[in-house]
């Protein structure tokens, strides 16, 4: 398994793409993609591009972690 590539969550941009969700996940980017994808998880679609709320998304990882 991958480790996360982040120490501090503070200095993360407002929005995150696929590669910096696996990074922070220490999952694979393809993985990443898959579960941008997934009904729940909060990402949005600009485009061709998927980004994800920084905030959204740590609430939807504490969220998870607590179930």
């Amino acid at each position: 398994m991958k480790t996360s590539a982040y120490t501090n969550f503070d200095g993360l941009p407002v929005y995150l793409n696929a590669k910096m969700v696996a990074d922070i996940l220490g999952i694979g980017e393809t993985s990443a993609y898959n579960l941008m994808k997934q009904r729940g998880f909060p990402s949005m679609r600009i485009n061709r591009r998927i980004l994800v709320d920084r905030d959204r998304f740590f609430e939807w990882v504490d969220k998870k972690a607590c179930a």
